[in-house]
């Protein structure tokens, strides 16, 4: 019926029988948009230590996925990989690979994961890295102790001991990473860098040096003195820890 046909006592009569919007149901809002603003108001009121880790890890599968309950999978993706660090270290692959995961989701852990590696560099690049000591061994605790294989990276140094470059010379097996003396040098040089920090990592967690890995050091050593390139340290990074070759006395 038209508007004209029910007449203007008809309308007024049905809007009043009507409830208003916001209160014709007991809640408002019985699916995750609901949820959603609430986590959101409890982050920006009361701050990110209000929040657990798979509260964090929920929030932000929210930005990749518009609809749904991020919470199980958040949930699921802690159970599988052991924390929240552990999901955004999670090689690419294998999160592709992971069942309630798409491409959004996982460029927006990995976006992340990138973020927060970048800020802590620039924390390290701020003054002179051996000055800085405790935040370059959480910096690279944080790029590589959860790595699954051996990654080599040297840190190229100025005069001042200044970060000129962090760079990954190759990555290995899950024991072993081919190191060419040769080629660490090479790239000094092409820096300018006058001195040298190596690390790498030991995906079974154990921070004490092989044979090849003390080897291996005592050879860059020799060839970028020849170039007066000084080797300041080799970093191995585990689980929770890390061995100084200098702190040891093995360079």
């Amino acid at each position: 019926m038209s508007q004209s046909g029910m007449g203007q006592a008809g309308i007024q009569a049905a809007a009043e029988a009507a409830p208003p919007l916001s209160t014709a149901l007991p809640f408002p809002s019985t699916g995750p948009h609901g949820h959603r603003a609430r986590m959101r108001d409890k982050l920006l009121e009361r701050g990110p230590e209000a929040l657990a880790d798979y509260e964090l890890l929920e929030m932000l599968l929210f930005l990749a996925m518009p609809k749904g309950d991020t919470k199980p999978l958040a949930k699921a993706l802690i159970n599988r990989f052991g924390s929240f660090g552990n999901v955004l270290a999670t090689p690419t692959r294998t999160l592709l690979e992971t069942r309630g995961l798409g491409p959004h989701s996982v460029a927006a852990l990995k976006l992340v994961q990138a973020s927060a590696l970048r800020m802590m560099r620039a924390e390290v690049l701020e003054q002179p890295v051996l000055n800085n000591w405790d935040r370059l061994m959480d910096y690279l605790t944080a790029a590589i102790a959860r790595e699954k294989v051996e990654q080599f990276r040297v840190l190229y140094l100025d005069t001042r001991n200044r970060l000129i470059a962090d760079e990954a010379q190759a990555r290995g097996t899950v024991n072993h990473t081919p190191v060419y003396p040769r080629e660490v040098v090479k790239r000094a040089l092409e820096l300018h860098a006058t001195a040298l920090i190596m690390v790498h990592n030991h995906p079974s967690g154990d921070t004490k040096p092989s044979t090849p890995d003390i080897a291996m050091t005592r050879e860059v050593k020799q060839a970028a003195a020849i170039f007066s390139i000084a080797l300041h340290d080799h970093i191995i990074i585990g689980h929770g820890g890390w061995f100084s070759f200098r702190d040891a006395g093995v360079l």
